[in-house]
């Protein structure tokens, strides 16, 4: 036991140093801590007595206890709470933490700390945390699967969230962006009679014009409803929005003009225009404050990877019916983004490309990563006008991007409205992408014309990449499977020019109201697949995210945890059992899904091999002792009924 438990000792070691927390082993180098831990003997001697890790972020305590054996987790007294006893102090994980925690948070300065218990292996462990203060004891807190939430950047709102129960600034601002998005779409189909597609381009093209504030080319105030020709609402504005194109240096003219053509109705709307009896002003200068108020100053002033004008554009094409089905128009949600950023790691040294971008949603979570871990001022600049490149077909959604990214100061964002599948791959691949991010059009492909398979843009995509590039790409769950005759072909073209690392199948509910399943699979490009390669099959579907009554998908409780957890296991840094991640040699003609390569490898622990025993004798005695024994005699003189 001593050897299990050391091994799961450098375990825990290995989880908290990836999550960026310091500590120390058996004592603290804080001498309040110390000295608050110099009469805690389990034993209740009044010697010493040291937890197997202590830790301190910020104002709170972090205290570590961990057991080899599931068994020895933790004891609750005939009432539900922790046993307090020496016996349990002495011998469970989650009971040990709690005796240290509470010595810790009564006899130092430091009055908040979380106890966490952990038991069991690299492969199979629960972790269980505590929190212990010095004025009401302590609060159970929900299993974690990884101590990502514990990390320094994460507690303060592991603390808000878990311990006084309050919704955090994160939440707060994704249920505002939706109800913003309802109010401003009310006010659109009532006040401006403008099309579906038209509505996301008034907003951005409204925010453009706000940008040119600060640098005197635009004021709120100048919105008077004049309705002089060249002087009304939106010629003001218009002219605020080709400000705005021009300090960014968008250019060709072409491409510049290209833009102001989408942006356009802002200018031509006659009911956008004139002042509105209800407003007491015109339609523009009302939508203008409100973004103002409600849009602009969080862009502007908050450093995240939300695409906030693509969350209003699914917004309102929902509210519409118009949800961009019949164009494959699926956007994808910023977690989904930021976790594909991840797994395959993008460095701000990486150029990335997007060749159907929508609106933008993956350049800028690509940007802000590799903006928050650049060195230099040189370097963030090097990001912004050279390492972002994106392909958009529908003009509507090229404008919103362009105008995405101008407004996050990328300067001269490098996108292109054009058909990706016309272009030469050749081409594309002289950018120097090392990086491919996609989510190409859904359920467009026909036997008529398989070019717009899925696994055609994937196709693609990885043939535009340079050598050696990393991609990842989410499609519906069907392309994995590989069906039709064309799509068959085309797995064995992409196994015969790029490696296959893995595919994760992701909550049913990732794109909330379409009805998609989608998996996100994770190629090298430029390098055939080795059939002796084995390639990662996660069953991602518990992802910690779930379906709130007019809310729709929101993070929930576990899924920063959970996600942590999947990032372990895909960079290889923890193990875990099938049921979770299979790993297997593929082929063209397998389904690239977890459900294909599963199979139930697990062998019972000691403790399930007990307490099965445990369960059968106490049914067999409950058997016995309503007069059934006959049910276990064997023979031709067994009953049965």
């Amino acid at each position: 036991m001593a050897r299990k438990e050391a091994a799961l000792d450098l375990w825990v070691a290995d989880r908290l140093t990836e999550c960026d927390i310091e500590f120390t082993s058996q004592g603290s180098s804080i001498k309040e801590i110390d000295n608050a831990l110099k009469d805690a003997s389990k034993r209740g001697t009044g010697n010493a007595g040291y937890p197997e890790y202590v830790s301190k972020i910020g104002r709170f305590v972090l205290v570590i206890e961990d057991k080899a054996s599931q068994s020895r987790h933790e004891k609750l007294t005939d009432s539900g709470i922790l046993d307090m006893s020496t016996e349990a102090v002495t011998d469970y994980a989650v009971n040990g933490a709690y005796h240290y925690a509470s010595h810790i948070a009564k006899k130092s300065p430091f009055t908040e700390v979380f106890a966490v218990g952990v038991s069991g292996d690299s492969k199979h462990h629960t972790i269980s945390p505590v929190f212990v203060n010095d004025r009401e004891g302590y609060k159970r807190l929900p299993d974690l699967e990884s101590f990502t939430w514990l990390s320094p950047s994460n507690i303060v709102e592991y603390y808000t969230r878990y311990v006084l129960d309050e919704p955090t600034d994160v939440e707060k601002t994704t249920e505002q962006i939706l109800k913003d998005a309802a109010e401003l779409h009310e006010y659109l189909r009532t006040y401006g009679s403008i099309k579906d597609q038209d509505k996301a381009l008034v907003v951005a093209g409204i925010l453009l014009a706000l940008d040119e504030i600060e640098y005197g080319g635009f004021s709120i105030d100048s919105l008077t409803g004049d309705q002089t020709e060249g002087m009304r609402d939106g010629d003001k504005l218009m002219n605020a929005i080709r400000g705005r194109l021009t300090r960014s240096n968008v250019g060709p003219d072409v491409k510049k003009n290209k833009l102001l053509a989408e942006f356009g109705i802002i200018q031509t709307s006659f009911r956008l225009n004139e002042v509105n009896d209800t407003l007491g002003m015109t339609p523009l200068h009302y939508y203008t404050n409100f973004l103002n108020e409600h849009v602009f100053k969080s862009i502007k002033y908050q450093q995240t990877s939300e695409d906030f004008i693509g969350r209003f554009y699914g917004e309102f094409m929902s509210y519409s019916g118009g949800d961009g089905q019949t164009l494959g128009i699926v956007l994808t949600p910023k977690h989904i983004c930021d976790l594909m950023c991840e797994l395959v790691d993008v460095k701000p040294s990486d150029t990335v490309l997007d060749p159907t971008c929508g609106t933008a949603g993956f350049l800028i979570a690509a940007m802000h990563r590799m903006l928050s871990s650049a060195t230099s001022e040189q370097q963030r600049k090097d990001i912004k006008k050279k390492r972002l490149h994106g392909i958009e077909l529908q003009s509507n959604m090229f404008a919103v991007a362009a105008a995405n990214m101008i407004l996050r100061r990328d300067g001269n964002s490098n996108l292109e409205c054009c058909d990706f599948l016309k272009q030469n791959p050749a081409q594309i691949q002289l950018k120097g992408a090392t990086v491919g991010l996609m989510n190409p059009p859904y359920s467009q492909g026909t036997k008529a014309d398989p070019s717009q398979y899925e696994l055609s843009f994937v196709e693609r995509l990885l043939d535009s990449l340079t050598i050696g590039a990393r991609a990842a790409v989410i499609v519906p769950q069907s392309s994995m499977t590989g069906k039709s005759k064309a799509e068959k072909e085309f797995k064995v073209s992409i196994l015969k020019h790029h490696t296959l690392e893995g595919v994760i199948t992701c909550n049913t509910d990732t794109f909330y109201g379409v009805g998609t399943n989608p998996v996100i699979a994770v190629f090298t490009a430029g390098e055939p697949h080795d059939p002796e390669k084995e390639c990662r099959f996660i069953d991602f579907r518990d992802d910690g995210y779930e379906v709130r009554a007019h809310v729709g998908l929101v993070e929930g409780d576990s899924a920063k945890d959970r996600k942590q957890h999947l990032l372990d296991v895909w960079n290889g840094r923890e193990d875990a059992p099938s049921k979770f991640c299979v790993s297997s040699t593929v082929k063209p003609d397998d389904e690239w899904l977890h459900s294909f390569y599963y199979f139930n490898d697990e062998i019972p622990t000691e403790e399930d091999f007990e307490k099965a025993i445990a369960d059968y004798l106490t049914f067999q005695l409950d058997m016995v002792s309503h007069g059934r024994s006959y049910l276990f005699e064997e023979g031709p003189d067994a009953r049965f009924e």
